[in-house]
């Protein structure tokens, strides 16, 4: 009798060991069993692709995700100093890397890695009563640089132009260095809110203010663009500290593929 419970004891223990290497096969073979992974930084990146795609990410990655919106500059921050395990940014990471080191000198920012999961345009936004909808790209730089300074000189009304931007987000980024190559900003009125959010609320009752933000907000939005003769973009990536863990990997190719397919 004792020996018979035994037998069936051994046996269920099999049954049950194995029925957990069944689960975990697919696991085990891509190597990327799963963790708890902290992703830190752009609010943009969180808006175009975590809010709406964290779920399906997760599940398609087997990984689970604490995603922390705090802008690029902050979740780089995090990711040198080990308080994340991924960073999502909203600009080149060149540029990023050049504000780190004047903010931290000394942190390893040679060993950040970006893996680009897609790209998102800038939107040139206006107050509906701004008649101005077209200009070239040369015109906005000059705008920019405190070259032009009044809206009627883009067969405007006669008022001063005011940049909007969001303080500390990628699109700062974007501007100066793909636009401006790497000039900063001289124009004589900037203003600098928290979010892109928040900037596009201030060009929809603010008539002289020019705003650069994501398309998708300002399309959202229904506020009027400025087209010009080329597309300003910005990538929004993932970037880790060293080469990725198969865990991180996976978080990276499952959010590439399912942000891209949504578009």
């Amino acid at each position: 009798m004792g020996r018979n419970v035994l037998s069936i004891r051994k046996w269920r223990l099999r049954m049950a060991v194995g029925g957990l290497l069944i689960l975990a096969g697919p696991l085990l073979a891509s190597g990327a069993l799963a963790e708890t992974l902290i992703v830190q930084g752009s609010t943009t990146f969180n808006r175009r692709i975590m809010e709406s795609h964290q779920a399906a990410i997760e599940k398609a990655s087997g990984q689970v995700l604490t995603v922390i919106p705090n802008k690029s500059t902050p979740g780089l921050m995090a990711l040198l100093e080990g308080r994340a395990q991924m960073a999502m940014i909203s600009a080149p990471l060149q540029s990023e890397i050049q504000e780190l080191e004047k903010l931290a000198p000394g942190k390893p920012c040679h060993r950040l890695r970006a893996f680009e999961i897609m790209a998102t345009r800038v939107a040139i936004a206006v107050h509906p009563s701004n008649p101005v909808r077209k200009a070239s790209l040369e015109t906005i730089k000059r705008i920019l640089l405190g070259e032009i300074t009044n809206w009627k000189d883009l067969n405007g009304p006669d008022l001063p132009i005011r940049v909007g931007l969001a303080a500390g987000g990628g699109i700062v980024a974007v501007v100066e260095s793909e636009l401006l190559k790497g000039r900063k900003m001289a124009a004589p009125n900037v203003l600098y809110v928290n979010t892109p959010v928040q900037l596009v609320q201030v060009v929809e009752q603010v008539p002289d203010i020019i705003g650069f933000a994501q398309l998708p907000i300002v399309r959202r939005r229904g506020v009027p663009e400025i087209a010009t003769d080329r597309p300003i973009e910005t990538t929004l990536n993932l970037v880790t500290l060293g080469e990725p863990t198969p865990a991180m990997r996976s978080v990276i190719e499952a959010a590439r593929r399912i942000a891209n397919d949504s578009m």
